[in-house]
């Protein structure tokens, strides 16, 4: 027998023809008479009859079957009897009245239910241990499927207009910026190691110094980096540069793309996307990632804290830092106990204090109401906005400590009070980033992207004098809180590249260690050029609406770069490191 028809693709409209189905036993029934037999693979479940008025030896293979027995089904598919339509499936209205079975594997007891999708949020290292299993549930599955469909769109789009796939290596030269590289012993070349790529950087830039004009590639990326549900030690990108291009070009083909990758779920997008410069992003939202799907902006009132006697507000104002509140539309009816742990959740951002008025008919409520004027009181009211039954809520700290304790407390009330409307998505660019941030604990400046970023040409003097000033050409795109795109117009000028990494501390000797050879690829003629790369894992988690990457990702690493199928990393023989002339040295282990 061959295959005929997927099991989730039979309608109405084949009843009366002959198919033949192949798929795992997702349940057996025994009515009696009749063995009804749901039948599933990668597109859906379909039900099965064994009926012995049909074929007889059928029915006898039947009583052996069990859950994720391997079956072939051959046999003619008709209408479901009257009241036995299942309006949950796609193939609800039909099943297969069964001529010939075969069973074609036995499967031991599974672990877990694998029809049971409500466990997926729980017994995570069980689901991982076992993910080949765990991929036959239809929302593991539907997810992968989502990410193919994905990749299609992604790799159609970007040929249509006219970009090259071109593939970059993976073993590389380690050129230490940012995340630890993973490193590769080089057999060839005792003492030496090749590095996985943490990003193709270089090596698409050389590219457009090749003449490639319209480069892409959905690539693997590595960063040997501490994990959280985002990350992955291994991940995926779409990976784009362009040359004779300004920031615009970029945007709008992202926008392009973004309009074809949403229709995979049904959903139009508007573009342009709006743009928002960095300082406005962090100013009113706390991040540079803003989530625009509902208000709760960030509102400065150093100037009025000034006023009051409240000795935390005047302590942080006199120092030059910042007091800012949010307004919580209805938030009055938190109670103390919880306005007390959200106390401490701010204090997870190194905010060491959370402010709080409730807004009554009566005027605010307050336990620091005492410390204000009634005059600054109300104008605290009226520029917070602040309406019967909201809650006022501010923080005084450092000017980065303020902004990023109030930037999750919005989005973390936001979800507990239910303000955001689901199915919703809000795109904005965050443009004009700095070009560098200041490392306090090695009195030094870090590129805030990288070192290959574009400052604002007319901000390049300021590189000698005043390097915090420096706009760089550098451009983000959020959607709902989430970082999805980000990329920069780079810096094309062998002379400029070398500035800027003197200005970030580079010697001499680690620029030429570390980059002579792209310095000198910018010498031989390098067009404007820029780029953007997308966390491809993230994308897809968004389009399947899963919160973890590790729900889009086949065989994803635990929270300690561990993968649980396979057991690696592992131990290798005394041999192999020979080979290689590495010589283990472990840490003792504690008592």
């Amino acid at each position: 027998m061959k295959r005929t028809s997927y099991c989730g693709e039979l309608r109405k409209a084949d009843v009366g023809k002959q198919h033949v189905l192949t798929g795992w036993v997702q349940s057996r029934r025994d009515h009696g008479g009749c063995i009804f037999i749901d039948l599933r693979d990668r597109t859906g479940i379909v039900q099965i009859v064994l009926d012995p008025q049909i074929d007889a030896e059928a029915h006898r293979v039947g009583n052996a079957i069990r859950s994720e027995f391997v079956l072939e089904a051959s046999g003619a598919v008709r209408d479901r009897m009257p009241g036995t339509v299942n309006t949950n499936l796609p193939t609800g209205e039909v099943e297969l009245a069964v001529t010939k079975l075969a069973i074609l594997n036995t499967a031991k007891t599974p672990p877990f239910l694998i029809e049971d999708d409500e466990d997926l949020d729980r017994n995570d290292d069980l689901r991982m241990t076992y993910r080949y299993l765990d991929m036959r549930r239809p929302r593991v599955a539907k997810a992968l499927q989502m990410r193919h469909k994905a990749a299609m769109v992604v790799r159609n789009y970007f040929d249509r207009h006219g970009f090259l796939e071109v593939e970059t290596p993976m073993l590389t030269k380690s050129t230490p910026e940012g995340a630890r590289d993973f490193l590769v012993p080089s057999r060839l070349n005792p003492g030496s190691f090749y590095a996985m790529p943490q990003s193709p950087q270089l090596f698409k830039q050389m590219l457009m110094i090749a003449g490639m004009d319209k480069y892409f590639q959905i690539v693997k990326c590595f960063r040997d980096e501490d994990l959280r549900a985002d990350r992955q030690p291994e991940f995926t990108q779409i990976d784009v540069e362009m040359s004779f291009i300004e920031r615009d070009d970029v945007l709008t083909v992202v926008e392009g793309l973004m309009e074809e990758l949403f229709a995979l779920i049904d959903v139009k997008i508007e573009t342009p996307f709006r743009r928002m410069p960095y300082a406005e992003a962090v100013g009113n939202y706390g991040v540079d990632k803003p989530d625009l799907r509902f208000g709760m902006e960030l509102v400065d009132v150093g100037d009025l804290a000034a006023q009051s006697t409240f000795r935390v507000f005047k302590t942080v104002t006199e120092s030059g830092g910042l007091v800012k509140g949010i307004r919580v539309p209805g938030g009055a009816k938190l109670s103390r106990s919880e306005i007390d742990a959200l106390t401490k959740f701010v204090g997870n951002y190194g905010a060491k204090g959370l402010a709080w008025m409730r807004v009554t008919d009566d005027g605010i409520d307050s336990p620091i109401a005492k410390f204000f004027e009634s005059d600054t009181l109300t104008a605290l009211r009226d520029r917070m906005g602040g309406e019967s039954g909201d809650l006022l809520m501010f923080v005084a700290d450092t000017t980065n400590v303020t902004h990023a304790a109030l930037g999750a407390l919005r989005v973390h009330l936001a979800h507990k009070l239910g303000l955001i409307q689901p199915d919703t998505y809000e795109f904005v660019w965050v443009v004009d980033f700095p070009l560098v941030e200041r490392n306090e604990d090695e009195n030094r400046w870090d590129a805030m992207h990288h070192p290959f970023t574009s400052p604002h040409p007319e901000d390049i003097p300021l590189l000698d004098t005043d390097p915090g000033k420096v706009r760089s050409n550098a451009y983000d795109l959020a959607v709902n809180g989430q970082e999805i795109w980000g990329g920069s117009v780079r810096i094309h000028d062998a002379a400029v590249q070398e500035k800027v990494f003197r200005m970030l501390q580079l010697s001499d000797d680690d620029i030429q260690l570390r980059f002579g050879f792209f310095l000198d690829a910018l010498k031989y003629g390098t067009p404007p050029h820029g780029g953007i790369a997308c966390g491809f894992d993230r994308l897809v988690a968004l389009l399947a609406g899963e919160t973890s990457i590790r729900e889009v990702i086949p065989f994803p690493k635990t929270s300690k770069g561990v993968c649980l199928v396979t057991g690696g990393p592992s131990t290798v023989d005394d041999k192999q490191l020979a080979e290689v002339f590495i010589k283990v040295d472990l840490p003792e282990e504690d008592e």
